[in-house]
């Protein structure tokens, strides 16, 4: 068994000072060194790191290093989801479509199929569009917009591996039938991309919201909207891309203020030009031109993100104002919760030994993936 020794731990639910980890591809025991008993197979892990959290889930993301989840090969994913371990602290990645054709949808759910029978780090799919309103598009491409259709996602569904988890969808647009299809079939339905009103959405099944704030009807005094509707109700649960370009820090401490660190999720809606360098790229089928740090169409539109998930981490305590127990609640906790992942999101025995490493700063040291040591 390997161990880590004389750590800060932040398991998701207590921290532990001076504590130790012992794990193979799951977590055997975590405890204070005062309880630390040897074992002859033991094997320490020697890292500069000085604290250990439990490893990043990112349930919203495009892709990055140069691949797109809508057309990378299934060995393109897997290279591309292993940087992400390795360079940000993802352990558990939701492979997120975009707004194509019903066919380049189909293809794109056989490749994650493939690549996430490789890698089990893929425990999901995310379908962002084309079920979203043509007024709050975004960088979505409007010509291959779809009403909510049950019949097309259960056939994506069955291409993926049931491997579904989340549908980001316009209320206004859906029938109670598609909702209550994903729910039978344990898909969380999101509002996004919608100019849903507060009232369709209190009368909606929708218990998420995609990326709190971005392409959405706003907070109005009058009408509350998909943004009202994200951060009023208990029991939904609205995603933040914490760049500091998608939303103002102060947007996100009101969140934050409002919502709680139960209540969100830290995403990055990246897409494939993270980790790349600035110029031209892709998302969609549609021109992007990424130039310090935005990413954005032709026309101006923010065109998802180049944010890492340890630099989201890193800025929510500093936007925010909140302890590294409350982000990594809303880095791992929420999300294991919230889809089941039951041998995620948290550093305990019993769970499967997905780790971050970070030093006195917060700086990435290295990432622990079912027992296996990855370095930046």
């Amino acid at each position: 068994m390997k161990v880590l020794k004389q750590k800060t731990i932040c398991t998701g639910y207590e921290t532990i000072e001076n504590g130790y980890i012992r794990y193979g591809a799951t977590i055997a025991e975590v405890g204070a060194m005062s309880g630390f008993r040897p074992l002859p197979d033991d094997e320490e892990v020697i890292t500069a790191a000085t604290t250990v959290i439990p490893g990043f889930i990112d349930v919203h993301s495009h892709g990055g290093y140069g691949f797109d989840c809508m057309d990378a090969s299934p060995d393109e994913l897997d290279a591309m989801v292993r940087q992400m371990t390795a360079r940000e602290g993802i352990t558990s990645y939701f492979c997120t479509t975009m707004t194509q054709s019903y066919g380049q949808i189909e293809e794109a759910m056989k490749a994650i199929n493939a690549a996430a029978e490789k890698n089990p780090v893929i425990q999901g799919v995310h379908v962002e569009g084309p079920f979203v309103s043509a007024r709050y598009k975004g960088a979505q491409n409007e010509a291959f917009l779809h009403k909510p259709d049950a019949q097309a996602l259960a056939r994506w569904n069955r291409l993926s591996g049931n491997r579904i988890r989340l549908v980001t969808y316009a209320p206004e647009e859906a029938s109670p039938d598609f909702e209550d299809w994903c729910l039978a079939n344990g898909i969380v339905p999101s509002a996004g991309h919608s100019c849903a009103g507060y009232d369709l959405l209190c009368r909606s099944k929708a218990s998420h919201v995609t990326h709190l704030y971005n392409a959405q009807l706003g907070l109005n005094h009058r009408e509350p909207g998909v943004t009202g509707y994200g951060l009023l109700t208990d029991g939904v649960t609205a995603e933040l891309i914490c760049d500091g370009i998608h939303i103002r820090p102060e947007m996100i401490r009101l969140a934050h203020k409002v919502k709680g660190s139960r209540g969100i999720e830290l995403i990055t809606d990246s897409m494939r030009a993270k980790g790349m360098p600035d110029g031209k790229s892709e998302l969609g089928g549609q021109t992007v031109y990424v130039e310090n740090g935005t990413a954005r169409l032709e026309d101006g539109t923010i065109a998802g993100s180049v944010l890492t998930y340890i630099q989201a981490f890193r800025n929510i305590m500093e936007f925010a104002g909140v302890s590294m127990e409350d982000a990594v609640r809303m880095s791992s906790v929420n999300q294991a919760r919230e889809f089941g992942l039951t041998r995620k999101g948290a550093v305990a025995a019993g769970k499967d030994a997905d780790l971050v490493l970070l030093d006195g700063s917060c700086q990435l040291i290295g990432t622990v993936s079912m027992g296996t040591l990855v370095t930046p």
